[in-house]
């Protein structure tokens, strides 16, 4: 092996042994393997980055220049003080400027500092006054910038000491490690805070600046602290910790909205959980109402809620006695839409018709009970991370909205842009099958008595009777279109929609709401709308009472079922509609996304 070459100024080249040590253990090596794992390992860049930063310290540390004095700080006050005493020339006043500027006086700080090599913090002297028979005490100081400390304190009622409630996971006492659950304070910044409120100690505390000294005692430490993996979770609803009363501090709490990915980061009080939202920088965790918590308190408000929707205006949408009609063009409805006709209301158009209810049982009819689930109370859905994978079927497309919103143009829009890849499905009637009709084309054509057992085996999404006979969507026309590696295009009563949600189906929700009043008075005068208040049913122009049911029913939609839905759309313009449509649906193949974590682990 060659002689080690040395550098002037520094001990032996590392860098040169490593780039020719290889060469030299080969002969020593037999294994091809070997050879090739030690020409991988020494050849690393990586590693040859670490030696070379290694040989320039060496180097330094070799010839490092030292300071000439450590106190340059003081030298420069006295300076400044002698020549203050001085007839003052332009130089000296410059001089004096220069070294009372607080950036000069900060380098000069830290260069005493680092000549000193003084680097551990100075703790405070510990107290005089300690009584021999006191409980161990801990002398904490923090230094507080504009972060929480991330600590919150109550009042023990019966002994009447203020403790440590709880510690923020990510905070600046957390990442201390200093304070603990438990932990009983004496003292903040040499106050005693035994005859004080929390909330007066809270003041203290946001009046502080700086570093901040705690008195505290000791609590009993738990012996292990429960290691909980990660947990994320779909917030189902809004949440301003401002405005909770329940809270125990507010400044503690984090704000999140419909929608938005949390991350669990502690359960271990069983009413308020730590979490931040997904993708936040900010390490410190936020206090939310827990799962359980937050269910009792909206199973209490529920019911009032349920009556303020049952007094609303609208009550041809939602008072239990009204029933729902579909309008049906019989003759062409599937045909125009395949063909791509404009009609506005085409197959999921719900519109109330009294003459019609007067003759027959309503077309899939929207029970109390399905509007509005007491059992459903949405608070948080624990999700994961679902990437479909090449091969997987795709995820089925529910479509929401009101009737006129133009959910049918949406779904022909797609359907002509891609007829490859978009596919809707076909219904099941009971009626007789007309001779221009083909059964598997139109409808399934079956019997009334296979309806009705069908009905009874739960196989329909939806289902309902018109004029006498049975139409309805199943389940295994869902699966027909999915197993073709098609997208299915399916627009539903909002209330099915807890029948589709299954690992099976894996739904991807879009609401498609209306614009503003003012904006559909603007745009859709001249629309048409199919309208079954006749036996005719013909098609008339929008009326100033569609516009206002529309936007009522789409608030109520939004209202009851709107922590289902992943994508909200405005329908003001129908292709930008339509564009933010396709990318969506676009970016739910290609790109991950939070699903529920039963559809993954099922």
């Amino acid at each position: 092996m060659p002689a080690l070459s040395t550098r002037p100024g520094c001990e032996i080249g590392l860098y040169e042994l490593l780039s020719v040590l290889p060469s030299q253990l080969q002969p020593h090596v037999e294994s091809a393997d070997d050879r090739s794992f030690l020409h991988a390992m020494f050849g690393e860049r990586s590693l040859h980055s670490l030696v070379k930063i290694h040989e320039k310290l060496q180097c330094y540390e070799d010839s490092a220049p030292t300071p000439v004095l450590d106190s340059a700080g003081t030298l420069a006050q006295n300076l400044t003080e002698e020549l203050q005493g001085r007839s003052a020339s332009n130089e000296i006043r410059e001089l004096v400027k220069l070294l009372s500027k607080p950036h000069v006086k900060s380098l000069l700080s830290v260069h005493d500092t680092v000549a000193r090599k003084s680097y551990d913090p100075e703790l405070p002297p510990l107290p005089d006054d300690i009584d021999d028979e006191e409980d161990s005490v801990k002398i904490i100081r923090l230094v507080k910038n504009k972060e929480p400390l991330g600590a919150t304190i109550k009042k023990d009622e019966r002994t009447g000491a203020i403790l440590v409630a709880r510690i923020m996971r990510g905070g600046a006492a957390d990442r201390s490690g200093l304070i603990h659950v438990g932990d009983e304070l004496k003292e903040v910044n040499g106050i005693p805070v035994d005859d004080k409120k929390p909330e007066e100690i809270i003041r203290i505390l946001s009046q502080s600046q700086g570093a901040i000294t705690f008195k505290v005692v000791p609590g009993i430490k738990e012996e292990a602290q429960s290691k909980e993996p990660k947990m994320f979770v779909k917030a189902l609803f809004d949440y301003n910790p401002a405005d909770d009363k329940a809270i125990p501090c507010k400044e503690a709490g984090l704000a999140f909205r419909m929608g938005d990915v949390l991350q669990v980061m502690s359960q271990d009080d069983a009413t308020w959980w730590q979490a931040k939202l997904e993708g936040d920088g900010n390490l410190r965790a936020g206090l939310i109402p827990s799962k359980h918590f937050q269910e009792r308190r909206l199973a209490v408000w529920r019911p009032t809620t349920i009556r303020t929707l049952q007094r609303t205006p609208s009550k041809r949408f939602y008072d239990e006695t009204v029933e729902w009609v579909e309008d049906i063009e019989e003759d062409n409805e599937f045909a125009s839409y395949l063909s791509g006709l404009h009609i506005a209301g085409l197959r999921r158009s719900f519109r109330l018709s009294k003459r019609d209810k007067k003759t027959n049982k309503s077309m899939y009819e929207c029970k109390r009970s399905e509007q509005y689930d007491t059992a459903d109370v949405p608070t948080y859905e624990e999700v994961t991370t679902y990437r479909r994978k090449h091969g997987d079927r795709h995820r089925l497309v529910v479509l929401v909205g009101p009737t006129g919103v133009g959910l049918n143009e949406l779904k022909r829009k797609l359907l002509i842009s891609d007829p490859q890849h978009f596919s809707v499905t076909i219904p099941h009637t009971s009626r007789s099958k007309r001779h221009q009709e083909s059964d598997g084309v139109e409808y399934h054509f079956i019997s009334k008595h296979l309806f009705e057992a069908d009905i009874q085996n739960n196989k329909f999404i939806e289902q309902g009777e018109y004029k006498g006979n049975y139409y309805g969507t199943s389940f295994d026309s869902v699966r027909s279109v999915l197993s073709k590696n098609k997208v299915c295009l399916l627009d539903v009563q909002p209330h099915t929609l807890k029948h589709l949600r299954t690992a099976e189906f894996k739904p991807y929700v879009v609401f498609v709401k209306p614009p503003s009043i003012e904006r559909l008075r603007e745009t859709r005068r001249s629309a048409k709308v199919i309208s079954g208040k006749d036996d005719k049913n013909s098609s008339k122009t929008f009326s100033e009472e569609d516009f206002q049911e529309m936007i009522t029913a789409s608030q109520m939609m939004e209202n009851q079922y709107g922590h289902l839905f992943e994508k909200v759309i405005v329908n003001d313009d129908l292709t930008v509609a339509f564009n933010e449509l396709k990318q969506a649906l676009r970016k739910v193949e290609t790109e991950s996304q939070w699903v529920p974590i039963s559809w993954t682990h099922s």
